[in-house]
């Protein structure tokens, strides 16, 4: 049933189906437009419809998308992405992110010979039995060779690469601890350069799963913010701005195995999806994109703190200012923020009472001003409640 998309998963009141969006705007079938900071759980990164994107999109698919092979726009991107990333040496294509995830874990193992993956508590890394956070048809073996650590704590990462011994294959880390429903956390860069120092002695992949952050926060990878490189990379979500893509890029160490892995799928090829993300990557290199995120988050932030003190309702932001995350004190059951978020709706803001949230280049000072005035009708009517 969709993982995340399930309005079960959302308080009652919030829409399922939707007519179109454009820029950061979403039209609900019933026809009642929202400031979106969802972005479609992460895909959108340079608006709705952007026009740069559109254009791509109906150039290739008039040529053609999915044909008996690749286009060169396979190579186009490929290479495009080795030039952005500083530890990309080549670059192999797929669907979700999961594929990539996936995929890169896969490479870690067939590399090494080895067995053990290490991963942290809590993070979602995907939907498929090895890392899916529901144990529904999962079964033991599936996760026979999966062990945990806490994200930023280095005795616990090297506890767990202990208890791996010799069988060590991967660390697989998030961009940032962006676990549901809870504080969010940047790397610490001290963990980040431990992490590094633990693969690079026991001969194992450090794996930085991007798929949720990749080129929001930099476009050189987001671990490249604390100075450390990792061996593999998994993107997807905003690569091609909604269009279905993902991607793993690696150092050299692992080409010989991704030259041999079997991987594949009946639309991996698809020219225009590939098209969509040159087009993205060329709107978010004009613009900067990570830094227009990151000054329209900020002032989302700042808007939201300072109706906090206001109304005398604490709250906690977390996260980086392009992917907000906002919790409410003293609030174990989320009957503030869903309510809260509720009220927000109404008035024309849709956000998230739980899930971290995501910018794009499409948001303006007016766009966060329109929605820092829902907010505000919320919390008014949080603290008169």
């Amino acid at each position: 049933m969709y993982g995340h998309l399930r309005t079960d998963r959302l308080p009652e009141g919030y829409p399922q189906f939707f007519e179109r969006g454009e820029g950061c705007h979403l039209w609900d079938v019933n026809g009642k437009r929202y400031v979106d900071f969802m972005c479609s759980w992460g895909p959108i990164v340079v608006g709705h419809g952007n026009p740069v994107v559109a254009e791509a999109v109906a150039r290739q698919m008039a040529a053609g998308d999915c044909l008996n092979g690749p286009s060169e726009r396979l190579v186009e991107l490929a290479e495009r992405l080795v030039g952005l990333i500083p530890h990309a040496d080549w670059a192999l294509f797929g669907k979700n992110g999961t594929d990539a995830t996936t995929t890169c874990v896969t490479l870690a193992r067939a590399a090494s010979g080895k067995r053990k993956i290490l991963v942290a508590e809590g993070a979602y890394h995907g939907a498929i039995p090895w890392c899916t956070p529901n144990q529904y048809g999962v079964t033991p073996e599936d996760r026979a060779h999966m062990l945990t650590f806490r994200f930023n704590d280095t005795g616990s990462l090297e506890s767990a690469v202990q208890r791996a011994g010799d069988d060590l294959a991967g660390i697989v880390v998030s961009a940032f601890k962006h676990d549901f429903g809870k504080d969010q956390e940047m790397p610490d860069a001290a963990f980040a350069r431990r992490a590094r120092e633990l693969c690079d002695a026991n001969d194992a992949a450090l794996i930085v799963d991007d798929v949720r952050a990749g080129f929001r926060l930099t476009m050189r990878g987001s671990w490249d913010l604390v100075g450390v490189q990792p061996d593999l990379s998994a993107w997807s979500k905003a690569i091609a701005n909604g269009h279905a893509l993902a991607a793993v890029t690696g150092n050299d160490r692992y080409r010989e195995a991704a030259s041999k892995l079997y991987v594949t799928g009946s639309f991996w090829c698809s020219a225009v999806s590939m098209a969509a993300a040159l087009a993205t990557l060329d709107v978010l290199e004009s613009v900067d994109g990570p830094a227009h995120m990151r000054a329209m988050g900020q002032r989302l932030r700042d808007g939201i703190a300072a109706q906090s003190a206001e109304f005398g309702i604490g709250v906690r932001q977390s996260g980086p200012p392009q992917m907000p995350t906002v919790l409410f004190d003293d609030d174990p059951d989320c009957e503030k923020g869903n309510f809260f978020t509720l009220e927000a709706l109404k008035h024309g803001a849709y956000l998230h009472p739980r899930h971290n949230m995501f910018l794009s280049t499409a948001h303006t000072e007016a766009d966060i001003d329109f929605a820092l005035n829902a907010t505000r009708e919320a919390f008014k009517a949080l603290a008169a409640r």
